[in-house]
């Protein structure tokens, strides 16, 4: 595989956050686990499986879910080894186990499953928010005799389920793995070497700082297409008025369409950076519907030349991953 030798860490500085290139060796030869358990088949964790299957990673992959219908489902997509609804089986003598389901519903199966986890078991998850997750399943699964260490790949899609997974979903991905002082060095290099064995792109953050950054490069996108999508397509407005929603209207809402469920967690989750975020945009809008009223041609300019400004020199970077 080929795959890059460099991981970033950012670190609080004096006015912001600080950019730093950390050297790390290529990723482990012969890399491989016995039994990774994926805990939530949908989009994230299907294509998870399909990727760890494709590329050899682990002896074993076994998926949990709720529903019979979802075992079905996964054993005709072949997206895990095989499917259980039987949570304790799913995770007995596994090394790595991968939490993929939404927020709120982390927590309670970590409990669960506590039992009957292995000593030495390293756990990690894909939420799109890190602060009330690490702190809320650190220290549970260190009592159990487990590592928790928290991740969240940069890959995702408006659709969901199973049939929707890919096993190519997290190459060139940016994933964010947030340790903490407690974390498990081993249990660090274990989590690390897994996404970039996906071929992802490590960003290490602190729990903190990886919420406040995806509360605006995330969260507040999400919102403002949801809004859009209400308000534009609200039955107040005339019959015709879905009619006139081209390309620019689908493409600004394409993730609007993503899941309610799992959306409503991140929101809750993250609701003190989001609101900040919020304020901030609404303040830009504000201030540029007063231009807008004052028929202010200059700063009406301003706004759209330093928006394609931002975007085209963001964009020739080559900063965008995956779409989330």
């Amino acid at each position: 595989m080929s795959l890059g030798l460099h991981t970033w860490t950012i670190r609080k500085a004096v006015g912001g956050f600080r950019l730093e290139t950390v050297r790390l060796r290529p990723e482990t030869p012969g890399m491989h686990w016995n039994k990774i358990t994926v805990i939530g088949v949908g989009l994230l964790g299907g294509s998870l499986g399909l990727a760890l299957k494709a590329r050899g990673l682990a002896g074993s992959v076994v998926g949990f879910v709720r529903r019979q219908a979802s075992i079905d489902q996964c054993r005709e997509l072949g997206v895990v080894d095989w499917a259980t609804r039987e949570l304790a089986r799913a995770v007995e003598d596994a090394d790595l186990i991968v939490l993929c389901t939404p927020i709120a519903q982390m927590l309670p199966l970590v409990e669960q499953m506590l039992p009957a986890i292995k000593p030495g078991a390293v756990l990690t998850d894909v939420g799109s928010v890190k602060g009330s997750v690490v702190r809320e399943l650190e220290g549970p699964v260190a009592e159990a005799g487990g590592h928790f260490i928290g991740s969240h790949p940069m890959a995702g899609a408006e659709k969901t389920g199973p049939a929707a997974a890919r096993p190519q979903l997290f190459e060139n991905a940016v994933c964010i793995v947030t340790p903490t002082s407690n974390s498990n060095p081993p249990a660090l290099e274990a989590v690390e070497g897994l996404w970039r064995a996906l071929g992802s792109k490590l960003l290490r953050l602190t729990p903190a700082a990886h919420d406040d950054l995806v509360s605006r490069s995330s969260h507040l996108p999400h919102v403002v297409a949801a809004e859009l999508a209400n308000y534009v397509l609200s039955a107040e407005h005339p019959k015709e008025q879905g009619v006139l929603c081209a390309n620019g209207f689908r493409d600004v809402t394409r993730i609007a369409s993503g899941s309610p469920e799992m959306w409503r967690d991140i929101a809750l989750a993250n609701r003190e950076n989001l609101s900040r975020a919020i304020a901030m945009f609404t303040k830009d809008l504000a201030d540029f519907q007063s231009a807008l009223q004052k028929g202010d041609v200059a700063a009406v300019s301003r706004f759209f030349e330093r928006a394609k400004q931002r975007r085209d020199e963001w964009s020739a970077q080559g900063a965008c991953s995956s779409p989330e």
